[in-house]
């Protein structure tokens, strides 16, 4: 697990990704989609947002290159390099999505032309918009594969001709093509078998490592965010349930959402049997929320918290000095323990 020497106050650090208070709202529900999110990303740091499908996780990060559906109203503020994305012009906002920030999404084949080689794929982008000299544009794609571990060769090669893996390889390297200082990776690894997966998140960690960027790696799969992650915020229903840093979520969860997800997770040291799964379902997007979100789906719930939404606070006794946070009522009964990574 990648976990920094010292943690320090959140307030101290100077972030790339920094969103607070982002509510998003879409035509056709009765509640924001996205309440209240506060998150933060710091150079050389990855941060996993993690949740069930459906929680939120890829509008947070298509909010932060502002990819909003049709109709959408957001407010709150997502900085990327201290500039708001919401009040952006279409001038800075091209060049967020073209430079400052870059998106690595689940499915290759979906986002690359197939009837295109992948040298115009890496190249089109960055000629069109500093409109660098062709020479100049393919040394630098062919920098970018070898970076990502293929060769040059792939720059005449087609989509077809490669790998899944190798795909995901080339959209890594095509979003490092503008030198990013934040990068997105919406549920890369998903669509990729579990050896590839592994490759691919060490490649991920490697390049953070290297070029100092910004990660925020969302996933469902907390055996991959436990291995590439410094903090972690889980996400339910639009909300942020839980943060901390991955040592200290993992060992100790004190949502019993964390909980639940730690425990439907595969593992290889635990004994055989059924995983254990979350009863229930999300919260209906047309029905306003009372109180806590998870409360009909949780063990632990009480009357407040059907009542009364609960507030976030830090967990008392952690040695994250106030990073780990967590919004539930009854977060002492949370006995969780998991280690994972």
């Amino acid at each position: 697990m990648n976990t920094p020497a010292t943690v320090e106050e959140p307030s101290a650090v100077p972030y790339v990704l920094d969103i607070k208070g982002l509510r998003l709202r879409l035509p056709s529900t009765a509640r924001p989609v996205l309440d209240g999110v506060d998150l933060s990303v710091s150079a050389g740091e990855t941060v996993a947002l993690v949740g069930e499908s459906g929680s939120g996780k890829t509008l947070t990060s298509r909010s932060v290159l502002r990819l909003l559906p049709p109709g959408a109203g957001a407010s709150g503020t997502v900085r990327v390099a201290g500039e708001d994305v919401l009040t952006m012009t279409a001038a800075r906002l091209r060049a967020l999505r073209t430079g400052t920030a870059a998106m690595i999404f689940q499915d290759p084949r979906a986002a690359i032309n197939p009837l295109r080689r992948i040298g115009d794929f890496l190249t089109e982008s960055l000629r069109l918009n500093t409109m660098m000299p062709a020479e100049e544009a393919n040394r630098r794609a062919g920098e970018m594969l070898v970076a990502v571990g293929l060769t040059t060769a792939a720059l005449r090669r087609y989509p077809g001709q490669l790998s899944g893996g190798m795909l995901q390889r080339v959209m890594i390297a095509a979003a490092l093509m503008g030198e990013p200082a934040l990068l997105l990776a919406d549920e890369a690894t998903t669509a990729l078998d579990v050896t590839t997966q592994a490759e691919v998140v060490a490649l991920l960690a490697d390049l953070r490592d290297r070029f100092r960027t910004a990660l925020l790696f969302v996933t469902h799969d907390l055996g991959l965010a436990a291995t590439i992650s410094d903090r972690v915020y889980v996400m339910y229903a639009g909300r942020i349930v839980e943060t901390g840093s991955a040592d200290a979520l993992f060992a100790r969860p004190r949502h019993p959402y964390t909980e639940a997800l730690l425990a439907a997770t595969p593992r290889l040291d635990a004994p055989q049997g059924r995983l254990a799964a979350i009863d229930g379902q999300l919260p209906d997007l047309q029905a306003e929320l009372t109180g806590c979100p998870f409360a009909p789906r949780c063990v632990h719930a009480t009357t407040v918290c059907a009542e009364q939404a609960p507030a976030d606070r830090p967990v008392t006794g952690d040695p994250g000095r106030g990073v780990h946070r967590v919004a539930c009522h009854h977060s002492d009964r949370v006995q969780g323990s998991a280690t994972h990574g």
